[in-house]
């Protein structure tokens, strides 16, 4: 298959180099995104929006050929809503979405307008910002190295609504890996209709997933997200 990853806030496509010998052992091409204005700290990030970053996503789908195998989408946490987007712009040329720690953001949602913006960027918060799930086995290594390799997110981009068209979206299967929270709570929170999973309830054929750790699996259990992904695809 061929795999197109997307990263979350603040990171790049290098931060998915520790997850890629997985699934590329596993026979599948795979391209990790880098996108606009996460290409460097000094990067000029005031016209960048959410719109922006699906267009990104969109390009790469249209660069691939279908004859190379199905194409697979998989997002990480804000990248998760870019990649259910992007699967609305082009139901038709994707087999799956794999959602890492993140799940499909409705239309007119918002990835998160809370986090700290500075002019035109959100740089990585302080720890203290985050939930305690969300730094479960992000040891000082590791956070020095999150905070070593993380590029200010474009504003616009946390903070721009969804915007979908194409109801065709719920008929393509999607996994969720499911890292904070277990499977259990995202499938009573189904069954409630909490309005957090309400885009994801309305998904035909849904898969979920534990592999418990904190919100960067790719930083903290990257072999076990890798495996996590090829099951998925089997």
């Amino acid at each position: 298959m061929q795999l197109i990853l997307i990263p979350g806030f603040w990171l790049d496509a290098a931060s998915w180099d520790d997850v890629v010998p997985a699934l590329e052992a596993a026979g599948h091409t795979v391209r990790a995104l880098t996108l606009p204005g996460l290409t460097s700290p000094d990067e000029d990030r005031s016209g960048i929006g959410l719109a922006d970053h699906v267009a990104a996503v969109v390009a790469q789908i249209d660069a691939t050929d279908p004859a190379d195998g199905p194409l697979v989408l998989v997002g990480h946490s804000g990248g998760g809503a870019i990649a259910h987007a992007a699967l609305d712009a082009r139901p038709d040329r994707v087999a799956r979405v794999v959602y890492v720690d993140s799940g499909p953001l409705g239309d007119g949602g918002l990835i998160n307008d809370e986090l700290p913006v500075v002019g035109d960027s959100i740089p990585l918060p302080d720890w203290s910002v985050f939930e305690d799930a969300d730094l479960v086995d992000l040891d000082d290594t590791l956070r020095a190295r999150f905070r070593q390799i993380a590029v200010p997110e474009p504003a616009r981009v946390a903070s721009d609504r969804q915007v979908l068209h194409d109801p065709r979206r719920y008929d393509v299967p999607v996994t969720v890996i499911a890292c904070e929270f277990p499977t259990s709570m995202l499938r009573d929170m189904m069954a409630g209709g909490h309005p957090y999973v309400a885009e994801l309830a309305r998904v035909a054929d849904v898969t979920l997933v534990d592999l418990p750790t904190g919100h960067w699996p790719q930083l903290t259990r990257p072999a076990e997200l890798g495996a996590a992904i090829v099951d998925a695809l089997r």
